[in-house]
C-alpha cells in the first residue's frame, strides 16, 4: 500500500470564490473545533502552571452536569450531544449550497459492510496504540489522568456514553477529516500539507489532556486523514472513532480503580 493524494477534485480558481471558501472554513471552525482548540490551549497552560504535577491532575471527558438531579442531568447531556452535532448540520448546508452534500464526504450508508470492517480494524489499531501511549505519557509525567466518563451510576449512563461517543465520531470525522480536507483540496493545497493541518487541528483540541493527548491525536489525525484522502469516505472513520470512544467511556467506568495499570 503506497501513499497517494486524494482523488482529483475541481480546484476553485476564481479569486472571489476562493476568498469565500477560506472564510467559510475559518467561520466553521471558529464556531466548532477550532475554538475548542483555543480553549484546550488555555487549559493546557493552566495545567502547566498549576502547583500540582501534570500527572497528578485529572481531565474529565464526559462528566455530569447535575450529579444530584439525574433527570436534569440526562436532559442536559442530550442537549449537549445535540449541540455538538450542530456544526455537522452547518457543513451539510454549506455543501448543499455548492451543489454537494455530506455524501460528497463519504458520510452515507452506501458501503456498510466495508465501512464497518475498515472502521473496526482502525479502532483496534488506533485504540491499542493510543492506550499504550496514554499509560506511558502519564507515567512519564507529561499527561493528566484522563477520566473518560464520570457519569453517576444511573440507568441512562451507558446509552448516553454511546450517544456521546457517536457525537464525537460524527463531529470530528465529518469536520476535521472530511470537510477540512475536501475544502483544502478545492483550494489547491497539496495532500501532505493539508494532512498536516488536519492532524494538528485534531491534536489541538485534545491539549487539555496534556502532551500525550496532543501527540496521540496528531498521530491519529495522520492515519485517519490519509485514509480519507485515499478513499474519500468519512463513514469508516466515524465508525472507528465511535468504537474507540465507546470502549473508553464504558470501559473506563467499569475498570477504573479495579485494575492496577489504568491511571485513575
Amino acid at each position: 500500500m503506497r501513499l497517494r493524494p486524494e482523488p482529483p477534485r475541481e480546484v476553485v480558481t476564481d479569486p472571489r470564490e476562493r476568498r469565500l471558501l477560506v472564510w467559510e472554513v475559518v467561520a466553521v471552525f471558529a464556531v466548532s473545533l477550532g475554538m475548542s482548540g483555543v480553549r484546550a490551549l488555555v487549559r493546557f497552560i493552566g495545567i502547566l502552571t498549576a502547583p500540582e504535577a501534570v500527572n497528578a491532575q485529572t481531565s474529565t471527558v464526559l462528566g455530569s452536569y447535575a450529579p444530584d438531579r439525574p433527570w436534569l442531568d440526562l436532559s442536559l447531556q442530550l442537549v449537549s450531544i445535540a449541540a455538538g452535532l450542530a456544526p455537522v448540520l452547518l457543513v451539510g448546508y454549506l455543501l448543499a449550497r455548492g451543489g454537494q452534500s455530506l455524501r460528497t464526504l463519504g458520510f452515507d450508508g452506501r458501503r456498510p459492510g466495508r465501512d464497518v470492517a475498515v472502521g473496526l480494524g482502525l479502532a483496534a489499531f488506533i485504540g491499542g496504540c493510543g492506550l499504550v501511549l496514554y499509560v506511558g505519557a502519564v507515567a512519564a509525567g507529561v499527561n493528566t489522568n484522563v477520566a473518560a466518563s464520570t457519569l453517576p451510576d444511573v440507568w441512562w449512563a451507558v446509552p448516553v456514553q454511546v450517544l456521546a461517543a457517536a457525537e464525537n465520531g460524527i463531529l470530528e470525522e465529518v469536520l476535521v477529516a472530511g470537510y477540512l480536507l475536501h475544502r483544502l483540496a478545492q483550494l489547491g493545497v497539496r495532500w501532505l500539507p493539508a494532512l498536516v493541518v488536519s492532524a494538528l487541528l485534531r491534536g489541538s483540541y485534545h491539549l487539555y489532556q496534556g502532551l500525550g493527548g496532543f501527540v496521540g491525536n496528531v498521530a491519529m489525525g495522520f492515519v485517519f486523514g490519509w485514509v480519507y484522502q485515499r478513499w474519500g469516505r468519512t463513514m469508516p472513520l466515524v465508525i472507528a472513532h465511535t468504537a474507540i470512544d465507546v470502549v473508553a467511556f464504558v470501559g473506563y467506568a467499569a475498570l477504573v480503580g479495579k485494575v492496577s495499570w489504568l491511571p485513575g
